[in-house]
């Protein structure tokens, strides 16, 4: 059944109110028509079974429930605290989306050349709620306005933490995933160019702890995107050794 991600204003009582976006996306891509259902998601975890009806503006929402629908409530909150790539972070917010990451901070470290506009932060919401829907997620990744990489450091507390850093000797992400019960975590990826030391440092010392993807030299969009891989891996391996 074709998903849909709508906000909370679109509603009144049991009628969703459609967008004229919405309403092209399911007339004239899904080819839906009157009486056709689909799934209204806000994003958050809620699922309506929606009816469409003749108008092709509105629809009518009932209750679902369906036990293998909702998102595994053991699988740990992941926030992505990613160095903005010159080019190719759109593509790093639909595949993180795909892998299950629940929060995306773009970060501005000292050799990030990047500097986006809002129109860049609100394309990038977009793309997250169309990649959940592909991806058949309840819920879509919240992404912030990018911060610098010090700011960052400052707000960020309660996690288990993790910097990804190439050319260390350090151990593998995988094994520190493995080995991991936290309920929060945090998987920070460099710029082109690395991390400067002294970034290193500083996120050490608020209690990061350096990680490797292996011993490759991946480009920063590569990295991010393996990064979350590997966390969705661990965290099914994980699961298995529990059952």
């Amino acid at each position: 059944m074709q998903r849909l991600v709508i906000a909370t204003t679109q509603l009144q009582g049991q009628t969703l109110f459609l967008t004229v976006a919405q309403q092209h996306y399911l007339i004239r891509v899904l080819r839906l028509s009157t009486g056709d259902r689909f799934l209204a998601l806000d994003g958050k975890g809620h699922a309506w079974l929606a009816t469409l009806e003749p108008d092709n503006l509105t629809a009518t929402l009932s209750a679902f429930s369906d036990a293998t629908m909702p998102e595994k409530a053991d699988k740990p909150w992941i926030t992505l605290a990613a160095c903005l790539p010159k080019q190719g972070f759109d593509e790093v917010v639909r595949q993180v989306t795909e892998l299950g990451v629940d929060s995306i901070v773009p970060i501005l470290s000292d050799r990030t050349l990047l500097k986006p506009s809002v129109h860049k932060l609100q394309r990038w919401q977009r793309i997250a709620r169309e990649a959940a829907e592909q991806s058949e997620r309840l819920t879509v990744p919240k992404i912030s306005e990018p911060l610098a990489w010090s700011h960052w450091l400052q707000e960020e507390s309660t996690s288990d933490r993790w910097l990804c850093v190439a050319r260390r000797e350090t151990v593998s992400l995988m094994t520190v995933c493995l080995a991991t019960q936290a309920n929060r975590v945090v998987i920070a990826v460099g710029p082109e160019g690395g991390w400067t030391d002294i970034e290193i440092a500083k996120a050490i010392a608020v209690g990061y702890q350096p990680v490797t993807l292996g011993s490759g030299i991946l480009r920063t969009v590569t990295a991010t995107v393996a990064a979350l891989a590997i966390l969705h891996i661990g965290d099914d391996f994980a699961s298995m050794k529990s059952n």
